[in-house]
Formats: C-alpha cells, sequence, structure tokens
C-alpha cells in the first residue's frame, strides 16, 4: 500500500483501475464490514425498463464463480454475514458484516458477485415475480404509495424512478437486458469498497488488489438533471384514514450550509421532542404520526414529509404542519439546537460501535463529498452551529415550491404559495 494516503485515521487507496478503497480500522470491535458500491443505478436503466437495475442487483446472487445459488446462501451463514443489498439513483451496493475473521473469505464472495455471476435465464422470472409481489404490496402500503409519488414530484419523473420500477416495465426485462445492464455497469470505474472494524489496513488493501486488480473499468453515466416541479394531487382512496406527503427543495450535502439546514429540520422533524411532533400530534392531537427528514442525491436534494390522520382533521393537519415549517424561525429556542447536537452526538457515537454504520458511511462521505470526513471533523461542524447561523439560512432560503400529494378520500386545499 505505498501509495495509500491515510486521513487522520482512515487509509484511502485507488486501484490502477478506478476502483477506490477505503479502510477504517476499528481496534475496539470484534466486527468487521464492507460496502461495495458501483455506478449501477437507476439513472444508468434504459427509460422503457424501470425496475432492471434491482433485477440484475438480484440476479448477480443466484450464483457466482464456482458456487450456485444455494452455496453461496449456505457460505455466506457459515461465515456468520449479516447481509444486505440495495439500488439507489446512482449506485447499487452490496453491504455485509461479520465476525471479523470471515472478512478475507467474504470479500472473496462477493467479488464472485459483482464479477462472475451466472445470471442463470431460468430464475428471471422467479427474479421478476418477487419483485412485482413487493411493487403490489407497496399498493396496500398507502404511506409508501405517497411518499413514492412525492419523490418523483420533486425530482422529475425520471430522476425520481422508485428502483422497484414498474409492473410494465419488469413484465419488459428479458434475460439480454440482464446481461447487457450487468456487462456495461458492473465495474471497477468509480466503483467503491469500503471497509471498517477490527481490520489490518495494509491486509485489506492487499486483498482488494488481489481480487479486484485486475477487473474491468468503465464510465458511468453524467447525473440526471432535476426537472421535478411544484405541484399537488389527490390520489382517491375509500379509507378511514388520510395520508399526506410532502417535500421541498433542499441542500445536497456537502454544501457549505447544508447542516444549518440539517439543524432546521431537525429541530422540525428528529424525534418526539421535535416541533412537528409536539405541536401538530401531540399539543393538537391533529395526526397519529408526522415527520420530515432530509434526502440528498449527488446533483440534488428534498426535504420529504408525511403525516397519517384521519380525513375529518387532515385540512388542519396540513395547514399546520405547513405553518409550522413556514415560521420555523420566529421561535428559535436555544434549548431545541441543544437537544438536535445530543442527538447527532449521540449517533456518532453508536456509530463508533458499529462497523457496518461507519462502512456506509465512508460510502456515503465518498460518493457525495469526494473526500472523508472524520467523527471530529463532523462532531466539530455540529457543535458550533449557532441559532443565527439557522435563523439566516431559514430567511435567505425559505421552504416554498412545495409538491403535495393527499391520498385519501377527500381532496384538501392549500395555499397558492405552498403549491
Amino acid at each position: 500500500m505505498s501509495d495509500a494516503i491515510t486521513v487522520d485515521d482512515c487509509v484511502i487507496h485507488t486501484l490502477a483501475n478506478g476502483m477506490t478503497v477505503l479502510v477504517q480500522p476499528m481496534p475496539w470491535l470484534r466486527t468487521a464490514a464492507f460496502s461495495l458500491s458501483m455506478a449501477a443505478g437507476t439513472e444508468s436503466e434504459p427509460d422503457d425498463r424501470p425496475g432492471l437495475a434491482s433485477i440484475v442487483c438480484e440476479m448477480v446472487q443466484r450464483g457466482a464463480g464456482s458456487h450456485s445459488s444455494r452455496d453461496l446462501v449456505a457460505i455466506q451463514d457459515a461465515l456468520g454475514i449479516d447481509r444486505s443489498s440495495g439500488v439507489s439513483n446512482r449506485l447499487t451496493s452490496f453491504n455485509a458484516a461479520m465476525p471479523a475473521d470471515s472478512l478475507h473469505k467474504a470479500m472473496e464472495l462477493y467479488a464472485d458477485v459483482a464479477r462472475r455471476p451466472h445470471l442463470p435465464a431460468d430464475q428471471l422470472d422467479d427474479a421478476r415475480m418477487m419483485a412485482m409481489q413487493e411493487l403490489r404490496a407497496i399498493e396496500d402500503e398507502p404511506a409508501s404509495k405517497v411518499m413514492r409519488r412525492v419523490r418523483q414530484l420533486q425530482y422529475g419523473e425520471r430522476l425520481g424512478r422508485s428502483a422497484g420500477g414498474t409492473i410494465d416495465g419488469l413484465g419488459q426485462i428479458a434475460q439480454d437486458d440482464v446481461r447487457d445492464y450487468f456487462t456495461g455497469h458492473y465495474h471497477a470505474g468509480q466503483s467503491i469498497l469500503a471497509v471498517a472494524g477490527k481490520v489490518d489496513a495494509s491486509r485489506v488493501i492487499d486483498w482488494a488488489e488481489q481480487l479486484f486488480g485486475d477487473w474491468k473499468t468503465g464510465t458511468a453515466k453524467p447525473p440526471m438533471t432535476p426537472d421535478g416541479q411544484p405541484a399537488r394531487e389527490h390520489i382517491a382512496a375509500d379509507s378511514n384514514q388520510t395520508h399526506l406527503g410532502f417535500s421541498f427543495d433542499s441542500l445536497p450535502y456537502g454544501h457549505d450550509d447544508y447542516f444549518a439546514m440539517r439543524a432546521g429540520i431537525g429541530i422540525l422533524g428528529d424525534g418526539m421532542s421535535s416541533r412537528l411532533f409536539d405541536r401538530v400530534r401531540e399539543q393538537r392531537g391533529l395526526c397519529y404520526t408526522v415527520s420530515l427528514s432530509c434526502n440528498s442525491l449527488k446533483q440534488t436534494a428534498g426535504v420529504f414529509g408525511y403525516a397519517g390522520t384521519t380525513p375529518p382533521r387532515a385540512q388542519e393537519t396540513l395547514d399546520v404542519t405547513l405553518r409550522e415549517i413556514r415560521n420555523l424561525t420566529d421561535d428559535l429556542q436555544q434549548a431545541e439546537l441543544d437537544r438536535w447536537k445530543v442527538r447527532i452526538q449521540s449517533n456518532l457515537i453508536m456509530e463508533q460501535e458499529s462497523s457496518s454504520s461507519r462502512a456506509s458511511s465512508l460510502v456515503s462521505d465518498w460518493y457525495q463529498l469526494g473526500r472523508l470526513m472524520s467523527l471530529q471533523q463532523l462532531e466539530s461542524e455540529i457543535e458550533s452551529l449557532t441559532l443565527d447561523q439557522i435563523r439566516q439560512y431559514y430567511q435567505d432560503h425559505p421552504p416554498q415550491r412545495f409538491r403535495i400529494v393527499v391520498l385519501g378520500p377527500d381532496d384538501l386545499q392549500v395555499e397558492a404559495n405552498d403549491a
């Protein structure tokens, strides 16, 4: 690892084919974890094949290298691997956490998955049916259905496309599509391997060179431009509940004002002491749940909110919720900021106890920022935030251009400046 560099206590190494290897030793743990991410997200799908990235993500795990699908599962279980996989707008990721002694063999397995999958044609229909069942299950989950639609309105139909795709899109995917997508997008170019836990950085980098050093390289499609616009939609449903989803423009992670923006959203929506939970649910009893969170893509970002209530209380729930968001700066209190800082610091402390959380954070930092942010740097950024910074940000960038989706028996009225 002669050309590796160390930032704080994290080692960064770039393979000749473009793959970035990030290693965070955490010697106080007994576990290790890695996240392997490639530029193979929904933005790389053909326009008429929504869901293809997720189908390929599923198919590569149905046998790889010298292992059948059944063998892969048996070996993963024998190694004690807690695994997951997923597709975002830009990335396909495979995550694994395990006892530290299992790390090398786990990396070997996932090198096979990413590089030498069998892609068995006789299992494509099984993967397709499973994906379709998940889509149909969402139809029975109105909260998920609302938020999927809000995401499309926020980012635009193409960029806001769900990783699950559509029933029609899944139905058109053929074996050639699977193989072409794998061949075109599973490569070392812009891929990231992040490893954290009880590991020796030098050995991990040697293993990465052996397993991925001769992997082909490639390029990724440039990020799509978001084209979502303010909108209001009503999805009629004969229900005893009304589900409210909304969003507005925000800042991506890495922007100079990101943490000021994030603190304001935290005061509004993080936890049971947040303003929305207290003032909309607890004090007025308008809804049974209300939440607000940030979502950051590389090229854009949004703040997304949800409230579940009954039809008679839906209009007031929407009105009070949007009013609280618009009026955030009217009565900001130091105690609110202090509580949010404690919550973030608590999360940072817990991350120090989790190799899988740290591996995921390394990938996120590298992908979003092109650099790593140490826990100490992050803690310093949070601790230095002031109420004046938050107030100034929201006075300069008041929440507006809302996307609002109502699912329930009745449509709702929205003020002209909210949609």
